[in-house]
């Protein structure tokens, strides 16, 4: 797991199986997207992400060596935890093609919301939307809490939610057209402002709000 945070690391490596292996991420990676390998491979924290991985980066590179099944993203369930992860996927789009094609690269989804009910206790994860929603208007007397980031979870609560693989909600970062994506990252994370803005008028993409698509 590549953790964001202090926090939710400390409290990852806490609780982690003795089959996982916890990173933390102190702030924001290099965005490679217009950097050669020999300054990319300058940064401490990329530097860190590859001794973690074991397989080597261009020349080098050996996936055989991977010392992991799976790579996870871990970040906060907001805009500043949705750039890191853009920049964590340009780095390995750029530079780690080969973890992306054979499908090692995965995400995982934090909560939004937990309620309880009586001693019914649930988590809310982005997509549940419309259930929460009817959830709420049949169980008013719930207590929510609205997770900001995961540094705001219990060790065990982070556990059960983000990293069991029984509970986990892992995307995995794969595609069938891998020029057409690396293109697409190349104009939202390249020196162009243009292009990305023309691509966010041209798709019409909605502002992330700081209260998200659960609240009315």
């Amino acid at each position: 797991f590549f953790c964001e945070g202090d926090s939710a690391a400390g409290s990852a490596k806490t609780m982690k199986a003795s089959n996982q292996a916890v990173l933390p991420l102190r702030g924001k990676i290099l965005n490679t997207t217009c950097k050669e390998l020999a300054d990319t491979i300058k940064s401490d924290i990329i530097k860190s992400i590859l001794t973690c991985l074991g397989c080597g980066i261009g020349d080098h590179f050996n996936i055989n060596n991977l010392r992991y099944n799976r790579i996870i993203f871990m970040t906060d369930a907001d805009p500043d935890g949705g750039h890191i992860e853009m920049l964590l996927t340009t780095l390995f789009l750029h530079h780690l093609p080969e973890l992306i094609k054979a499908g090692k690269i995965y995400a995982t989804t934090p909560p939004l919301f937990k309620t309880i009910n009586g001693k019914e206790v649930r988590y809310w994860y982005p997509g549940d939307d419309k259930e929460y929603r009817k959830y709420m208007r049949n169980h008013r007397n719930a207590e929510v809490k609205h997770y900001k980031g995961l540094g705001e979870m219990q060790d065990e609560e982070l556990y059960t939610t983000t990293m069991d693989p029984a509970n986990r909600h892992l995307v995995q970062l794969t595609t069938d057209n891998f020029q057409g994506s690396l293109d697409l990252y190349e104009r939202l994370m390249g020196k162009q402002p243009s292009l990305r803005k023309d691509f966010i008028l041209k798709n019409r993409l909605a502002k992330f709000a700081e209260d998200d698509s659960f609240d009315d």
